[in-house]
């Protein structure tokens, strides 16, 4: 599998650290160049790289340093990524703030739990492939409401660029490993999820961002019964919407 291996998000965090802190930009890979020369300005091949982690908890992995200037870059690797989790009432406050309906939001509410409830009280639980057979009607309309201009930019700064917790945005993503990797920037992560705000789905979506529960529980164990109450945020093609932005990078750049 491309931009993958057998190897832990933290570790994988921690190569790209070591790579890059201390050494001089025209020391890196052709690909890190490419990316810094379009993150900072000025940027000289003697130019000294000063990396760290990121130890709070927002959505900047590690930090990239140069001139005294600070760079916040986010680490992604493998298949189906989960860019957001949060609590479920958490995110229906953040449907409120957005202008969502009442009448929409308990539709969501009643997507999220599949019990016929609004608040997972329900016995009789169905998977979300049963609830899209019966109801997709109703998640299109959700989806008509998810996917206006001004809320398709308030979930991407929410779920991709800020989080819950920082007044930093992330200024790229990098997807993949030390050997193998691609890059996106913020104004290009903004672009490629507006450009899929009309694409047809089944489920529920902001443009490239689809929001499911953590995990609906159909067994009732107790375990994960927890998890039922969690909004889940998931970039599945995120790969391919960087390549696809890599390719006009290219293009303009002839």
């Amino acid at each position: 599998m491309p931009f993958n291996k057998d190897i832990n998000g933290f570790k994988n965090e921690n190569e790209f650290i070591r790579y890059l802190n201390g050494k001089k930009v025209g020391k890196v890979n052709p690909i890190f160049q490419d990316l810094l020369f379009k993150l900072y300005d000025n940027l000289s091949y003697k130019d000294l790289i000063f990396c760290r982690p990121n130890y709070d908890k927002q959505k900047s992995d590690m930090i990239i340093e140069i001139n005294g200037i600070e760079k916040r870059i986010s680490i992604k690797k493998g298949v189906k990524n989960s860019v957001h989790i949060e609590p479920f009432p958490m995110f229906i406050l953040f449907l409120k703030d957005c202008g969502i309906s009442d009448e929409i939001i308990n539709e969501v509410k009643l997507f999220h739990y599949g019990d016929g409830s609004a608040d997972g009280s329900g016995e009789a639980r169905i998977s979300s492939l049963e609830y899209k057979e019966k109801h997709q009607d109703k998640l299109d309309l959700i989806n008509y409401e998810f996917n206006k201009i001004d809320v398709v930019l308030k979930a991407i700064d929410r779920f991709v660029l800020f989080g819950n917790n920082s007044n930093e945005p992330i200024d790229a993503i990098i997807y993949g490993v030390l050997e193998d990797f691609i890059w996106i920037t913020r104004d290009e992560i903004r672009d490629v999820i507006l450009r899929n705000r009309n694409i047809k789905r089944t489920g529920l979506g902001f443009g490239s961002l689809f929001y499911q529960p953590m995990n609906r529980c159909l067994n009732h164990n107790l375990k994960y019964d927890h998890d039922r109450h969690i909004a889940q945020i998931k970039w599945y093609h995120l790969s391919d919407d960087i390549i696809e932005m890599m390719a006009e990078r290219n293009i303009k750049s002839t």
